[in-house]
């Protein structure tokens, strides 16, 4: 593979991420728990969005075919989309929301700071806005699961039933192959398995001023960064993508 083709596919893989989890932000739009809560869960999915079409324009500008950041949010399958499965998992209530960002934003925040420094100067660019946004983004939801799980009875109950159902997502994050490995010894990505100890650190501390617990031992699901992915995405995709694909070319 190509050095051009494996940082064309890396860039989908970031803006997949962060298209998915932006339009699941998005979703609560208008159902926050309170009004303060609900602007603010909109605002997440506002920089997630963000993030999304400078990767995806980014990418386009590499295939160089014509394409543009709406043919590949709105125009691709559902298993040409490389994104975590984490992001694609339901809202849920509340808290599988909130501890599915602290899961997500405690990666990432460390991730584009190291990102930041790549060699590749588009994607160094785009890392360090998105660091700036992240930090606020993982400040958020560590209060949140704080909150909820040092609460009531009941919501500490609904944050470790969250941790039981989104776990086994999380070890996807730290998964490399060809792709990875060629940029990183290009000195342009990532090598996931060295963010694992300060991802996890991280998660320790907020799991224990929330008083919840880790599991022990989980299998973990993998697949979605090879296009493997639950019917979750599918069904999202499908609303997402309805008008451009009714419409083709539609504009505001």
């Amino acid at each position: 593979m190509s050095v051009q083709q494996a940082l064309i596919d890396y860039s989908l893989r970031l803006a997949d991420n962060a298209n998915v989890l932006g339009h699941r932000f998005c979703e609560w739009s208008g159902k926050g728990p309170m009004l303060e809560e609900d602007l603010a869960l909109s605002n997440l999915g506002l920089d997630l969005l963000g993030q999304a079409r400078s990767f995806y324009s980014y990418a386009a500008e590499l295939k160089g075919d014509g394409c543009t950041e709406d043919d590949l949010a709105f125009l691709r399958d559902a298993n040409e989309y490389k994104n975590l499965l984490l992001v694609e998992m339901p809202n849920g209530d509340f808290a599988v929301t909130m501890l599915r960002h602290l899961l997500f934003s405690a990666y990432y925040l460390p991730f584009f700071v190291a990102l930041s420094q790549s060699n590749d100067k588009t994607l160094a660019a785009i890392a360090a806005k998105a660091e700036r946004e992240m930090a606020y983004h993982l400040r958020h939801s560590a209060e949140w699961v704080i909150r909820l799980g040092d609460g009531t009875e009941d919501s500490l109950k609904r944050m470790q039933d969250a941790i039981m159902v989104l776990w086994p997502y999380t070890g996807e994050m730290f998964e490399s192959d060809e792709i990875d490995q060629q940029l990183v010894d290009a000195g342009v990505a990532i090598d996931p398995e060295s963010l694992r100890e300060q991802w996890h650190a991280t998660i320790n501390e907020v799991f224990q001023r929330a008083g919840l617990v880790e599991p022990e031992s989980v299998w973990m699901q993998t697949g979605g960064r090879t296009g493997v992915h639950t019917e979750h995405l599918g069904f999202m995709l499908a609303e997402m993508q309805f008008l451009q694909r009714s419409y083709p070319g539609a504009e505001w």
